[in-house]
């Protein structure tokens, strides 16, 4: 129990710091703790869509996703994508970093409040 907690705490923070970078490229806004919020109510807005609407809950989910990058941070739906986006990349160097720096670390890992 006390281990997958630890794991979910980890995943949201690297997420968080995915959205933090994408927010402070796109928009300039620097906010960890916020970009945490975000993270943290996309990644259980997408795991609630995906649980009850069956074969196209991921599609709903993604822009669900998007709509709440939106309202939380300035700009429109093409910085939302723009935020969204450099929150994947900057999750997958992460994840790469670690997979160097700990070779023995679990090639599964994801970042919880961005997609994969």
């Amino acid at each position: 129990m006390l281990a997958s907690i630890v794991v979910f705490v980890v995943s949201l923070l690297i997420g968080g710091l995915g959205i933090y970078f994408g927010a402070k490229v796109v928009v300039d806004v620097e906010d960890y703790t916020y970009a945490i919020g975000t993270a943290l109510i996309g990644g259980l807005l997408w795991a609630i869509i995906e649980f009850f609407v069956p074969l196209v809950g991921g599609l709903l989910a993604f822009f669900a996703y998007l709509w709440i990058i939106n309202r939380r941070y300035p700009g429109g739906w093409i910085e939302a994508i723009l935020i969204a986006l450099v929150a994947w990349l900057a999750v997958t160097v992460v994840f790469v970093l670690l997979a160097i720096l700990l070779p023995g670390i679990n090639s599964g890992l994801s970042a919880f409040g961005v997609p994969a």
